[in-house]
């Protein structure tokens, strides 16, 4: 399972590359660089917890495979934000607008799944480290959607 969510997550953000935001590069100049590093560190560190450990695959299903289910709808839901946005004339609002109500959901979303999804797997490591890599991106989201 955590080779197809890093393939669920991977995959719109090469796509991201090629369609960034109008005045994207205006709020990347102005980033921290040690919060930069930070959520780098913690994305690469994320990518290898899920593709190491195999407690992420599926099992019988039981109670536990709930976190997996809310986990992989809250994924489809971010696939639904990137079609949205794709769909888009790529502003930042478009970027960083609220989905179904859920603020964010570009950052919010991955965390979430890969918290549940750590859950599911009874591998917290993998929600910390996802958690202190979003952080800086959250808090980077919500400065320039209030500049907006």
């Amino acid at each position: 399972m955590g080779f197809i969510y890093l393939l669920m997550l991977f995959i719109p953000n090469i796509l991201w590359t090629k369609f960034k935001s109008v005045n994207y590069q205006n709020i990347v100049s102005n980033e921290n660089k040690i919060l930069l590093w930070l959520e780098r560190v913690g994305q690469v560190a994320v990518s290898c917890v899920v593709l190491i450990f195999n407690d992420f695959n599926l099992k019988p299903f039981s109670h536990w495979s709930l976190w997996l289910i809310i986990s992989f709808i809250l994924m489809i839901i971010y696939g639904v934000f990137w079609i949205r946005y794709f769909k888009s004339k790529h502003t930042l609002k478009d970027f960083y607008g609220s989905l179904f109500g859920i603020p964010v959901p570009g950052a919010l979303l991955p965390v979430l799944a890969f918290l549940l999804l750590g859950i599911y797997g009874k591998v917290i490591l993998a929600y910390y480290l996802y958690y202190y890599s979003w952080n800086r991106s959250y808090r980077n989201s919500m400065a320039a959607f209030e500049g907006m």
